[in-house]
């Protein structure tokens, strides 16, 4: 496999008042076609900052976002071909859709823009085989609805319409199902995955939600983050199984079991701190450091553990770990 999207020591800050905050940090990250990578983490840790610089709605302050190995933002004419290429799913559809506009509207109008339909036509068929592949059927009973007369299912249904409709190449979707309810986010989670395998779309799946990762991401890899940095990327049986990073077993370690039982007698991962540092004073050294329960004093609070390949796909920046 080829890789699609990479991030080459990628990091992003933003001014709050006359500080600054520094929500990625010298991220790298390799995508191949065809995968599945999950973007797993607390909130605030620069998930969904990560997720807007690869699709091209954030310009990194350094390092290089970069698709089939060229920098996007040094592309020139190609970068209208990497825009096509590559789309987002927004969290929160109630916001990404505009309540103004019908459902047909919404699908037609980048049909339109790229000239993907020759006429009127092949416009509305096209509307009717995007709403057909994500499971809006009959399509005549959604494209002259609004966006508030959907439920938030098929808001989102018709955002993931949208984002197929210049035939991307890959989508970041973030937080895809975390707006709608727990009944349904199995059948869009089955819904993503079959895209995925009939029109070979390359996912990056940004969630907080360990469970769901494991679900999406089962055959592909999870990246985790913590406070702007990844901390682990592995194949995703192997961290669901044997964790590395000491973040990673406490993240799995929070996630409730099917079987009640298990979920009260489950072990716990004690942490130094439950208290998260934050953004506008991050400690020095390793960023988990003051809640880690491996904390070696004057090593993991002085320097920066860098990711180190331990074998078998696997990586992990822990001082400790890594030894």
């Amino acid at each position: 496999m080829s890789s699609l999207i990479g991030l080459d020591h990628v990091s992003r800050t933003f001014r709050q008042g006359n500080r600054i905050v520094k929500a990625v940090d010298n991220v790298s990250l390799n995508i191949n076609e065809g995968e599945i990578v999950c973007l797993v983490g607390e909130s605030g840790c620069g998930k969904t900052t990560t997720g807007k610089m690869i699709a091209g709605l954030l310009r990194p302050t350094g390092g290089e976002v970069l698709f089939e190995g060229q920098d996007i933002w040094a592309m020139g004419r190609d970068f209208k071909r990497y825009r096509q290429a590559v789309q987002i799913i927004h969290q929160d559809p109630y916001a990404s859709l505009n309540p103004v506009h019908q459902v047909s509207r919404i699908l037609i109008a980048p049909l339109l823009r790229h000239g993907l339909v020759a006429n009127q036509e092949a416009a509305q068929a096209r509307l009717r085989e995007l709403l057909g592949i994500v499971d809006m059927t009959p399509p005549e009973d959604f494209v002259d609805k609004y966006p508030h007369q959907l439920s938030g299912g098929q808001r989102q249904r018709v955002s993931v319409a949208r984002a197929l409709t210049v035939h991307p190449r890959f989508i970041v979707a973030d937080e895809a199902v975390s707006m709608v309810d727990v009944s349904i986010r199995v059948s869009l989670l089955n819904m993503l995955t079959r895209l995925k395998d009939e029109l070979g779309v390359t996912f990056l799946f940004i969630t907080h939600d360990l469970a769901l990762a494991k679900y999406f991401a089962w055959q592909g890899r999870i990246a985790v983050m913590y406070l702007g940095r990844l901390i682990e990327v592995s194949p995703t049986p192997r961290l669901v199984t044997d964790p590395l990073h000491p973040y990673s077993k406490a993240l799995l370690s929070a996630v409730p079991e099917a079987d009640p039982q298990i979920t009260r007698t489950k072990q716990r991962v004690q942490l130094r701190s439950l208290d998260v540092p934050s953004l506008l004073n991050l400690p020095p050294g390793c960023n988990f450091h003051p809640r880690c329960p491996l904390f070696a004093e004057g090593l993991c609070d002085k320097v920066v553990p860098e990711l180190v390949d331990m074998g078998a796909g696997r990586y992990v920046a822990c001082h400790v770990v890594a030894r």
